[in-house]
């Protein structure tokens, strides 16, 4: 008989035990967005909440409503870019990470 684990507990799991890896998805979020893939960014992003803070001390972090974060962070979500904003700070700080954004040539 196979054993099978949930995909939220493994990503769980690896972020809170490799730094490098929980700085990987806030990069892949943010390349993410950048490139119009909103939907999956904010997937990533609730991975990485739920990984790193939880999303009552993410409300506590933003001034915002859990429920509201959860909805802003769903597969319809829409946050607008203040809140957006607010959010990658978060987990940036949780991360103590910073972002520097480049231009590439296409």
């Amino acid at each position: 008989m196979a054993l099978a684990r949930n995909s939220n507990e493994t990503v769980v799991q690896r972020v809170q035990g490799d730094a490098a890896f929980a700085h990987a998805l806030l990069d892949e979020a943010a390349t993410l967005f950048l490139n119009g893939e909103p939907e999956t960014a904010r997937l990533i992003l609730r991975d990485l909440v739920n990984a790193t803070m939880g999303f009552e001390q993410l409300a506590t972090l933003t001034a915002k409503p859990s429920k509201s974060l959860h909805r802003m962070l769903s597969p319809t979500g829409n946050p607008s870019m203040d809140n957006l904003a607010a959010i990658f700070r978060a987990i940036r700080d949780r991360l103590q990470v910073n972002f520097e954004a480049r231009a590439v040539a296409v």
